[in-house]
């Protein structure tokens, strides 16, 4: 049986898919496991997440499909062959899809066939905390747009290196045999203003639904491994750390300081009431306030008499 901390991971390492469900276009990724699944949806501005085991299960089937009876596995692999062809981009015919949005929540309604007799399933999605949602999407996009400033790069110094040898080529004596091949140098300014005047217009429109590209997916892939692995990395370290004596030896310093304290108030008690004088605030008396020191005498404390004495 999958622990929430495995599902949860597997489906981190799934790359997002644009979907349509009927007149919505959502991202979606999902893992269906043997005995659980997840699912997670987002419009980009939310996002929903449900995460089921073998008791909802067992209890919405019998819900949704009074004539069907199957063990657990039968209706995750059903739900499996309908939902992984749609994130990767295939359709059919028999099965229907809608969405029911509330304010806190994403319903999505399937409509299929199971043995010959209609199959029925809700997936309750509930909206996720920040912490999920910078998981799955900011952080892993925020690592695919650096991974492509760096592959930008290397191609455009690739580029003037290309420019470079073509130039030396052309003043060997070197000519194109076919005219059709002849280039301009790369100039990075202009190349990025028209970049920006065509390419960008086209690349801000998110409702045609085609967020992800097959690219795409396999950078956020990599990306999420990275990730995955540097996550599991800090947390051996930081189990390491705990095994070490690290706090016992925090707890004898603390023990020690105590018993330090308690011996300078004895000193303290056992010696005269002189006024106590601090390290950083003594100064060397100069020669002239040596001689107009005057001596200082002790004077003997009385004993009071009174409330008020």
């Amino acid at each position: 049986m999958e622990s929430a901390e495995d599902l949860e991971n597997r489906l981190f390492l799934q790359p997002w898919a644009s979907v349509s469900f009927a007149e919505f276009t959502l991202m979606a990724k999902a893992w269906f496991g043997d005995t659980s699944y997840a699912l997670l949806l987002s419009d980009v501005s939310c996002m929903w997440y449900e995460r089921a085991d073998i008791e909802v299960i067992q209890k919405r089937s019998k819900d949704l499909n009074k004539r069907l009876t199957a063990h657990v596995s039968s209706f995750l692999n059903r739900l499996r062959s309908l939902i992984c062809p749609l994130l990767e981009g295939q359709k059919s015919s028999s099965t229907s899809f809608s969405c029911e949005f509330s304010p806190t929540t994403l319903i999505l309604h399937v409509k299929s066939e199971l043995s010959g007799l209609p199959f029925y399933w809700d997936f309750h999605c509930s909206a996720v905390p920040v912490e999920m949602m910078s998981r799955h999407l900011v952080r892993p996009l925020m690592a695919m747009s650096l991974a492509l400033q760096c592959q930008v790069r290397e191609l455009t110094s690739l580029l003037l290196q290309k420019d470079a040898e073509i130039e030396d080529y052309q003043e060997s004596g070197a000519a194109l045999s076919r005219e059709r091949l002849k280039t301009e140098p790369f100039r990075e300014e202009t190349f990025l203003q028209t970049f920006e005047a065509k390419a960008l217009p086209q690349a801000c429109c998110l409702e045609d639904g085609s967020l992800f590209t097959s690219n795409l997916k396999q950078l956020y892939m990599a990306v999420t491994q990275q990730q995955a692995r540097a996550a599991g990395k800090r947390r051996r370290e930081a189990s390491e750390d705990s095994d070490t004596p690290g706090h016992a030896s925090s707890l004898d310093f603390k023990q020690g300081a105590v018993d330090l304290s308690t011996e300078l108030e004895k000193e303290n008690t056992e010696s005269q009431p002189t006024p106590a004088v601090c390290d950083h605030d003594t100064v060397a008396p100069s020669p002239q306030a040596q001689k107009t020191q005057l001596p200082v005498t002790k004077t003997k404390r009385k004993k009071a008499k009174g409330l008020f004495g």
